[in-house]
């Protein structure tokens, strides 16, 4: 393909992606669908592009558009409801792990000859959630913001188990050798340094930020130092994607995070970020996100229709699973709409694919196995909550999904104590 038709493909993408997001105000049909058919048509179906045509410069890019979806996600995240949703995300985040390990890795353990070590491997690799999918959908539809908080920390806290469980045990394959309480304290252990850096780096920034505001075209500079934050918490093996999340938190509720000791060495207000700064980043997460999900299209890989089958079976039972997973999360004042929508939203992203192919590139025996049944959950995870997303806003499925929970005592504020009034004895009675 020569450069021209490149560039011209670019723009006319662009165009594109602006007008399905204009019409999403009208048929409340997620962008991303269109974007993600794109690429269906550019690469297993058309096979006018492959994957292996980027290079190195596809997980580069990959892992850009992640930095900036989680950091402008985070930036958006007010302390108050974010507070509020740690518990439920922990609960959320961990109970959909284990399920989908649980599920997938037992499908595949009685319809492959992948064994028990890999393929619990490969349900730990699908055990997360995509963060530019869940960041991009939760937009469109009205939710609470504790339950769209929920959302968006649950994909970004599942890369701690989706990155540590699967890593390891591919490990423990290749040596032989397994021990679960290093691989639980090693995740432990990633979140919470991780976390740490990334809120350090924040309150580091908030302080340069003041020295390089008077400078010129200064807009790069915030992103820039994201990039150095996230390089260095990958290299120190940690979780880069967490580090990004809470670099944008922190830097988004600067004016009520920062302690004291800033207000000596800034000014008696602390730095933040600036309307400016914030569209630019906004605009920017748009072009990233347009190019992410036609990527994600292209890297789609079908090959064998059994397995692709098998990977779709899969899909329909996590979704399946995922409705008690939401019950037994969620606070029980959660409003039936919004568990509808928490569990019809598993999309499964490049970090399954990139982690899907590490086991045929360290020619592990059934790594195409592996790599192509997960290639299939991250397709049909995607389309179905595109589809179930837009169901539930849009038909009376919405009613089927909060017939459910309903019936679980979802949506039901929590009866209070009323102390009941205490008589006088008769001596004292009047």
């Amino acid at each position: 393909m020569s450069t021209a038709i490149i560039i011209v493909f670019v723009g006319i993408t662009i165009f594109l992606s602006h007008y399905f997001a204009s019409l999403v105000a009208r048929t409340k049909i997620p962008d991303i669908l269109w974007l993600f058919c794109i690429g269906l048509l550019l690469g297993p179906i058309g096979g006018v592009v492959n994957p292996d045509d980027f290079g190195v410069i596809g997980p580069v890019f990959t892992t850009v558009t992640l930095i900036f979806i989680l950091f402008e996600s985070g930036i958006d995240q007010r302390l108050e409801p974010l507070i509020s949703s740690l518990s439920g995300t922990a609960k959320i985040t961990t109970y959909n792990f284990i399920s989908t390990c649980l599920v997938a890795g037992g499908i595949a353990y009685f319809y492959t000859d992948l064994g028990l070590l890999l393929s619990v491997m490969l349900g730990s690799i699908v055990g997360g959630t995509s963060s530019a999918v869940v960041t991009s959908l939760v937009r469109y539809f009205h939710m609470t913001e504790r339950s769209r908080t929920i959302l968006v920390l649950e994909s970004a806290f599942s890369d701690v188990f989706t990155l540590g469980v699967p890593l390891t045990l591919m490990t423990a394959y290749r040596s032989g050798y397994f021990d679960i309480a290093y691989v639980t304290g090693q995740m432990i252990a990633s979140f919470i340094l991780a976390s740490l850096l990334g809120v350090l780096g924040a309150f580091i920034w908030s302080i340069l930020l003041n020295r390089m505001r008077p400078l010129q075209n200064t807009v790069f500079t915030t992103p820039a130092f994201l990039f150095v934050i996230y390089g260095i918490v990958e290299m120190l093996n940690y979780s880069g994607p967490i580090a990004a999340l809470a670099f944008g938190i922190t830097l988004g509720n600067i004016d009520i995070l920062g302690p004291p000791i800033m207000k000596k060495v800034i000014s008696s207000k602390p730095i933040a970020l600036n309307d400016h700064e914030k569209a630019f980043f906004a605009e920017t997460v748009f072009l990233l996100r347009t190019f992410f999900f036609v990527y994600i299209g292209i890297s789609v890989r079908m090959q064998d229709w059994w397995y692709m089958a098998l990977g779709a079976i899969i899909t329909g039972c996590l979704f399946v699973v995922r409705i008690p997973i939401v019950r037994l999360s969620v606070a029980r004042n959660t409003p039936p709409l919004d568990a509808a929508f928490m569990a019809a939203m598993i999309p499964k992203g490049l970090g399954a694919a990139v982690l899907a192919s590490l086991p045929l590139q360290q020619h592990i025996p059934g790594g195409e196995v592996i790599q192509s049944i997960v290639f299939s959950i991250i397709l049909t995870s995607t389309l179905l909550t595109t589809i179930l997303t837009f169901l539930v806003d849009k038909t009376l499925l919405a009613n089927v999904y909060m017939w459910i929970f309903k019936l679980s005592g979802l949506g039901k504020p929590r009866k209070k104590q009323v102390p009941k009034p205490q008589t006088k004895p008769p001596d004292e009675a009047v």
